[in-house]
């Protein structure tokens, strides 16, 4: 069995954004010379998220007023994690959105349902971050 492993790192321009990296796994995939197994993606941060889910505008849109409503972001004293920081609601984000995810490999390709593709969630970007992609099989 063969192992690989690589780090993709994201600067967001806001504090939250949702950043489609299906193309960046699939390279990494391609890199590793896989094509039996599976690959591992997680976010090597506790205020972002690796999901799969739909790469839509309007449903992207909807997890933001969505997310707002479960974890708004301020007012900031509504916190007790807030002190040194104001991002406790990212960390409520991500525990929502996950950590990471797994998808199978065959025949060289990610094995996705109809429609899916892997998103980075930042939610309290700002600042570079990165996502681990581990990949194993044959």
């Amino acid at each position: 069995m063969k192992s690989y492993r690589k780090e993709l790192w994201f600067n967001a321009k806001a504090r939250r954004e949702l950043i489609n990296i299906t193309p960046q796994v699939q390279q990494c995939l391609e890199e590793s010379g896989i094509t039996e197994g599976l690959v591992l993606c997680n976010a090597m941060h506790i205020t972002a998220s690796v999901f799969i889910n739909d790469d839509e505008s309007g449903l992207h849109h909807d997890f933001e007023v969505w997310l707002e409503k479960l974890a708004p972001e301020k007012p900031y004293s509504q916190y007790r994690h807030n002190g040194f920081e104001d991002n406790a609601d990212a960390h409520l984000k991500r525990t929502i959105m996950g950590r990471e995810v797994v998808v199978a490999v065959t025949d060289g390709r990610l094995d996705f349902g109809p429609w899916e593709q892997i998103f980075y969630g930042e939610f309290d970007g700002k600042r570079k971050k990165r996502v681990l992609v581990k990949i194993i099989g044959e």
